[in-house]
């Protein structure tokens, strides 16, 4: 089992950065994706943001592709999202997950942390 902590959300304006990191615990995450998805509303599906695997492939949805970045550490067991040029609609809960390689589901949650941008 992996465990996962976020850190790093907040109040920002439109136009301004955030970073936020996530700390990856439990077991060796050689084999696994780490994924930032987030949940705009409540009851609204949770959104794939940005993911990256173990060989540093990356993946970015079209809404926040030139804007967000992945960044993984594999000394630290550390992934963090760096988050520019925010836009009210970047607001949402944003949680770390992961999954092995080749499932289709991330299994494990961190708790979330939230992003509020306004306008």
């Amino acid at each position: 089992q992996v465990q996962l902590v976020e850190s790093g959300g907040g109040l920002v304006q439109a136009g301004d950065s955030l970073r936020l990191s996530c700390a990856a615990s439990g077991r060796s995450l050689t084999m696994y994706v780490l994924g930032w998805l987030r949940q705009q509303a409540p009851g609204k599906e949770r959104e794939l943001v940005a993911a990256v695997d173990s060989s540093n492939s990356k993946y970015y949805a079209d809404s926040v592709k030139g804007r967000f970045t992945i960044s993984r550490d594999y000394r630290k067991n550390t992934v963090d999202l760096q988050l520019n040029a925010l836009k009210p609609e970047d607001t949402a809960i944003y949680y770390c997950a992961a999954k092995l390689r080749g499932n289709a589901e991330y299994t494990s949650w961190g708790q979330g942390t939230r992003v509020t941008v306004s306008s």
